[in-house]
């Protein structure tokens, strides 16, 4: 598939490229579990005496998370527990003079690489590696890390043009997500597969359910888009009302595909059988989905008979997928659809994986320990690929490198 850190050796000028794309407040960065992850790999790297140089990206040009990366070079620097230098450019003679006064054991983070013009495009693998960037980096270095799964599904310069160019290798975290993330393709689990649905992005999920057809036997449903599929249940929720915006366009463009799906996967589809709302007292109240149920206000949440009846469901499953929170967890009042979901998958003796960065934020926020799920992806729309079978260009341009690195010693 794609070569590891375990095949890397040591001693190398190695260019390992990071997420460390991180929320930003005030133009503070806010710390986020992305550097603790993928510490992991650094640490590793300079453990085994590599000069080691860092490529990461944060925001988008226009947006107010676009920022310099000297702020994530502390932030690195904590975790690692080892002094992280920044230079303020990408690719011109000042990161270079930097990278070639490296020694061993050294790390060095380069400036934000979508500050340059050549990272973000979207094009080819081959006219990425023909592109500046990559042709005055590579010469610097004797191979290429990307530990940036959570990135894997753009192809940009950083992740996909210097494969073609370097020997690659996968980082730890890169390695991990891939394994997890395919599991439900490539494992085979002694028992029933669940996957539990929500999120505000009805067509991620609709896009998941059609691609994995008959390989989950379960699907729990929360969310916007379980509101969606009461909707096409005959329920009058799933709309919008007092402002919202979330609801009738993602109707429209979706209505005959959860129509079809809900016709099609009836007896394993599970709809919210209660919701929750906040009533005058601005506390949270619940009522249960029956014929006359009307939405006169926004629904925050699934309900308390609804978490019961998942956790049964999950209880009985091998194997537990997420995707999607079930509410709107950050407010603690609709935080039990989601809180108590992860709860009892992570008392549930199943493999689990848990997906989408609002998802895994909400095992930090609410203070769940990790090692009770068998993977927490940092990955968003990476995911949701993995899930659907598309492919992702990060990981086949590490596949092509091995590819190619493998047919010049078969020469």
């Amino acid at each position: 598939m794609f070569k590891t850190l375990d095949e890397l050796g040591s001693g190398n000028r190695v260019l390992v490229r990071l997420d460390l794309n991180s929320p930003v407040e005030d133009g503070i960065v806010k710390d986020n579990r992305r550097f603790a992850r993928h510490a992991r790999t650094v640490r590793e790297l300079v453990e085994d005496g590599h000069r080691v140089v860092v490529m990461a990206h944060q925001g988008r040009p226009g947006r107010d998370s676009f920022v310099s990366l000297d702020q994530h070079a502390d932030l690195l620097a904590e975790y690692v527990e080892t002094p992280v230098g920044f230079v303020d450019d990408v690719h011109g003679d000042e990161a270079v003079d930097a990278i070639r006064g490296l020694d061993a054991g050294e790390i060095l983070l380069l400036e934000n690489v979508r500050m340059s013009d050549d990272e973000l495009p979207e094009k080819p693998a081959e006219e990425h590696a023909d592109s500046e960037f990559v042709q005055t980096l590579a010469p610097e270095f004797d191979c290429y890390i990307n530990d940036a799964y959570s990135a894997a599904h753009r192809s940009h310069a950083s992740l996909v043009g210097f494969p073609l160019v370097l020997p690659a290798y996968a980082g730890r975290v890169m390695e991990a997500e891939y394994e997890a993330n395919t599991s439900i393709a490539s494992r085979e689990f002694d028992g029933q597969v669940t996957m539990v649905l929500g999120g505000a992005k009805a067509t991620d999920v609709i896009d998941v359910m059609s691609a994995l057809d008959e390989a989950i036997d379960h699907y729990l449903l929360g969310g916007i888009v379980g509101e969606l599929f009461l909707r096409a249940a005959g329920y009058d929720v799933g709309y919008d009302v007092g402002g919202t915006e979330l609801y009738d366009h993602q109707w429209e463009q979706n209505e005959e595909r959860i129509r079809e799906l809900l016709a099609e996967r009836s007896d394993r589809i599970t709809l919210p059988f209660d919701l929750a709302y906040e009533d005058a007292a601005d506390e949270r109240a619940e009522f249960p989905v029956t014929d006359d149920v009307e939405k006169d206000f926004p629904l925050l949440d699934v309900g308390s008979t609804t978490v019961e009846r998942y956790g049964e469901v999950i209880e009985d499953s091998a194997a537990v997928f997420v995707k999607g929170a079930l509410g709107v967890f950050e407010d603690e009042r609709f935080s039990t659809g989601t809180v108590g979901v992860l709860e009892t998958i992570a008392t549930t003796d199943c493999f689990s994986v848990i997906g989408g960065g609002d998802t895994s934020r909400a095992i930090e926020l609410y203070g769940l320990d990790e090692e009770y799920f068998s993977h927490v992806s940092i990955a968003g729309g990476a995911y949701v690929r993995a899930l659907t079978g598309q492919s992702l260009p990060g990981v086949d341009a590490l596949t092509r490198s091995c590819e190619r690195v493998e047919s010049s010693v078969d020469q």
